[in-house]
């Protein structure tokens, strides 16, 4: 396969930036994705052929590598849409070193030939590896995601492949070791404990190399493909909150075990809730009279209605709580509580009966609230004024 396909799959050149190839891949997305063409082969087709080339040309690593050899530089022989997490040949990548038996062969540059950093025979062991996580977001209403949910979800994900059951080789055959480093997996440059060593340039630090690939995955071990899902959003999310599924992302690598699907909720805002951390905040407006003689008003909950008792006096922000009200909270903690928050409610315009009722009431109403303000001032200024008399006096 030539080493255009994938700039030609995405409809981008060879000189394409970074955000152009993102937006290319986006937009073809969008057009092919399984939920606008349902029960469309061809189209689903073309969508993993689109998630598959931007796994490469998405990744700035992979896009170099891919560029110098193509898809048998990248993939040992493969097509886009590698193994998860790594691209190289057989699944292994970079973060395929580590163990005694590596650190030694990097730090003493052990010489081709000589004992290998990973196995019998020369060849270095694939470790199995924990199949890479998957992330996709869906967008409830605030009432569900205080009831809680279960939602339809299609998620891109790759998948071991079934015809080589994920070893990447044409059944029957296995990989060949690296005459490149000998299946140590790297190239030591210089000598002695100086020595540097790298990911081998052939095989990609894997050890070996697939002559034969997997006609069905071309030597990835892993196919693109789409998944549904029906999942339970439990009550009490919030916006950004995760919900993870245990198993669901991307297959593993040499047997290791599956990733995980995280589900990133987004909760639409509601008109009456406000959401503070584990409590719901709601605005009760409240007229004159019930918060000067008190009054029972009816207020809004989660689940219904409820009756609350104004006391006499409220003055307009005062906050009255109801315990256990609230949202669950995640992870069986109980529910937290609904705040109310009472305001006077002062009309704008006063109709001339409401204007007569407010001159008798100011009539009515005796001294000035504002003097309290003024008078620790006024005390301030005579104990101020006497204290300087006495000085006077004294001298």
């Amino acid at each position: 396969m030539a080493r255009e396909d994938l700039y030609k799959v995405l409809g981008v050149d060879k000189k394409a930036s970074p955000e152009e190839v993102k937006k290319a891949y986006r937009k073809l997305a969008r057009q092919y994705h399984p939920d606008r063409n349902p029960d469309n082969k061809s189209a689903e087709e073309r969508f993993k052929e689109v998630q598959g080339a931007y796994d490469v040309l998405g990744d700035a690593e992979k896009r170099k590598q891919y560029d110098r050899g193509g898809l048998s530089s990248l993939f040992g022989g493969g097509a886009p849409g590698g193994a998860p997490g790594g691209g190289f040949a057989g699944g292994a990548g970079p973060q395929d070193f580590g163990g005694i038996s590596d650190i030694l062969s990097n730090l003493f540059g052990n010489a081709p030939g000589g004992p290998p950093g990973g196995g019998k025979g020369g060849q270095r062991r694939q470790r199995p590896e924990k199949g890479r996580d998957v992330e996709t977001s869906v967008q409830v209403t605030f009432q569900q995601a205080m009831e809680g949910v279960q939602v339809s979800l299609t998620v891109p994900t790759a998948q071991t492949c079934g015809t080589c059951r994920g070893a990447g080789t044409k059944p029957g055959t296995s990989p060949i070791m690296c005459p490149r480093c000998q299946g140590r997996g790297v190239e030591a440059q210089g000598q002695g404990v100086f020595s540097i060593s790298t990911p081998c340039s052939q095989c990609g630090g894997g050890g070996t190399i697939i002559e034969d690939p997997c006609a069905t995955c071309r030597g990835s071990g892993s196919i693109r493909t789409v998944k549904k899902y029906r999942v339970n959003i439990p009550p009490g999310v919030r916006e950004g909150s995760k919900v993870r599924i245990n198993g669901k992302g991307e297959a593993g690598i040499n047997g290791g075990p599956p990733g995980d699907l995280f589900v990133l909720t987004h909760v639409e805002s509601s008109s009456i809730f406000d959401r503070k951390g584990d409590n719901v905040e709601v605005e009760v407006p409240i007229t004159f009279p019930e918060a000067a003689r008190g009054a029972e008003v009816e207020v809004p909950t989660l689940n219904g209605r409820k009756k609350l008792r104004v006391p006499a006096g409220t003055s307009s922000g005062t906050v009255q709580r109801l315990r256990g009200e609230g949202p669950a909270k995640l992870g069986g903690g109980g529910h937290g509580d609904i705040h109310y928050r009472f305001v006077i409610d002062v009309p704008s315009d006063l109709s001339k009966e409401q204007s007569d009722a407010v001159d008798k009431l100011s009539k009515a109403t005796k001294g000035d609230p504002r003097s309290r303000l003024f008078a620790a001032t006024t005390e301030g200024a005579g104990q101020s004024s006497g204290k300087g008399k006495g000085g006077k006096s004294e001298g």
